[in-house]
């Protein structure tokens, strides 16, 4: 009689690879089609975040002269997306842990349409901030629903470059959120171009929402709530392929003590708050720079190419000095999909913690390139700017903006995975909100050099304190993790 085969846990079942005849493993076997479908319908969800959220940086001007916005008011259009992400990642993206995966990443979708609808309807200033705000609401849901969405349902192997590839969406969202604002300030000349620029995300926005209906739910997730006959069929449905495999299988719980809370509580208890710290402190920091620099390129680039006419000039001025802005961020901003190309090939190669130290310090480096532009003038002045930012944005997105994202879905287990990477979004969008409301004031206030200089002691305190509270989660099985097990003893 044959032995009967274990059990085994949902993640030991997606991680198994076929093997030769002769016991030789594989590297590895091809993700399913629902893999893969489940990854597209993610990466979506980061593409319509870069595209809105840089998107509005192109947009200011155009606000600005309709609504009359001096310094406080671009800081709130620009900071009001990021404080609903705030807020979304943990008070939506934490439901994710008490009614599942699924229901939360379809309804944000939802949510993130009917914004999307206001803001190109918004008739003054307080709705659209409000509904702005909202869109940040349903951005903020899928920072940690999507990460678990696909680190719950892939190989471990190829946890990394795949959920940093999904990350990845957001850079092609940030250009293509460039590109649409220049071709719609191309086609329509006027104060209503940037309502058109939001309302072409509504469509595709629609698709990606339809699509996420048919995902199964993660096994993992209803294994870690005790439902294993629905977890099984999740499974089946996930791992479905020709030929079927598998056909016949047990599946074993994985190893968590469930005498520990799973309230937002746990985050900070013995077990945890190292995870906490390493998850939100370095992604804090990274949010600084990221996106001052990312929201305001463009009105950095208006003022050094002597286009910055927002309060004094003609629409047509305006409209013009826009365009010329909306270039130069296009060619910089082609240096985060070039950075997100690395962090994909080097994750999991490299390591996730020499990865965020390094572009740590490479931001630091791009920032005093930028910064030393102030010095001199002419041709000399938009050389340095421009690689300033440049390698700014090819280090970031190599190294924090996508190893933070990463780090935080990885280093929680399964019952906390989802309020712990939402509450280190949470935090880190505060210094996102931060920097996008006083970024304007202080580019005022203090002058470039001053403010970009203030960056570069925060990217190098993220190196610090990356360095500090270090956890290397590179290939490992999450439900493996230290915080998974008892380690009271």
């Amino acid at each position: 009689m044959s032995t009967p085969e274990p059990a085994r846990t949902v993640q030991q079942y997606i991680d198994e690879t076929p093997s030769w005849h002769d016991g030789t493993p594989t590297p590895g076997a091809p993700l399913t089609a629902m893999q893969w479908r489940i990854w597209l319908l993610a990466a979506a969800g980061k593409f319509f975040e870069g595209l809105v959220v840089f998107l509005t940086g192109v947009a200011l001007p155009i606000m600005a002269k309709e609504f009359s916005l001096d310094g406080a008011g671009h800081g709130l259009v620009g900071a009001a997306p990021l404080a609903g992400i705030l807020f979304g990642a943990t008070l939506l993206g934490g439901m994710a842990d008490r009614f599942g995966r699924k229901p939360v990443f379809v309804g944000e979708m939802f949510l993130f349409i009917a914004f999307l609808v206001a803001i190109s309807l918004a008739p003054n200033l307080p709705v659209l901030v409000i509904c702005l705000f909202g869109m940040g609401l349903a951005l903020g849901a899928d920072y940690p629903t999507a990460h678990m969405v696909i680190s719950e349902s892939i190989p471990s192997k190829t946890r990394g470059r795949l959920v940093i590839g999904a990350f990845g969406f957001q850079a092609l969202g940030a250009l293509s959120g460039v590109a649409v604002g220049y071709l719609i300030l191309i086609n329509e000349p006027n104060l209503s171009a940037w309502r058109w620029m939001y309302a072409t995300a509504v469509l595709p926005a629609a698709i990606v929402a339809f699509g996420r209906f048919f995902v199964p739910e993660s096994a993992n997730w209803l294994m870690a709530k005790g439902d294993r006959p629905a977890a099984r069929t999740a499974l089946s449905v996930l791992l479905r392929r020709e030929p079927r495999y598998p056909a016949d299988f047990e599946l074993a719980p994985a190893p968590v003590d469930a005498a520990w809370s799973s309230g937002y509580g746990a985050l900070f208890d013995r077990r945890h708050r190292r995870a906490t710290a390493f998850a939100s402190l370095p992604w804090f920091l990274q949010d600084l720079g990221t996106y001052g620099i990312g929201i305001f390129t463009p009105t950095i680039l208006a003022a050094t190419l002597g286009h910055s006419v927002v309060k004094s000039g003609t629409v047509s001025q305006v409209v013009h000095g826009d365009i010329a802005a909306a270039k130069g961020t296009a060619m910089i901003d082609i240096l985060l999909i070039v950075g997100i190309v690395a962090a994909v090939l080097l994750a999991d190669r490299v390591g996730r913690v020499k990865l965020q130290i390094y572009g740590f310090i490479g931001c630091a480096a791009g920032l005093l390139l930028a910064a030393l532009s102030s010095v001199f003038d002419g041709t000399t002045q938009l050389i340095l700017i421009f690689a300033g930012f440049m390698l700014f944005n090819f280090m970031t997105n190599m190294g924090p903006n996508a190893q933070t994202y990463l780090i935080a879905g990885e280093v929680f287990p399964t019952h906390l995975r989802g309020k712990g990477a939402g509450f280190a979004a949470s935090f880190a969008k505060l210094g996102a909100v931060a920097t996008a409301f006083l970024f304007p004031v202080l580019l005022l206030d203090l002058g470039q050099s001053i403010v970009l200089g203030m960056l570069i002691g925060t990217s190098l305190l993220g190196a610090v304190v990356t360095w500090a509270y270090r956890i290397d989660t590179r290939g490992i099985d999450l439900d493996e993790l230290p915080s998974n097990r008892d380690v009271r003893a």
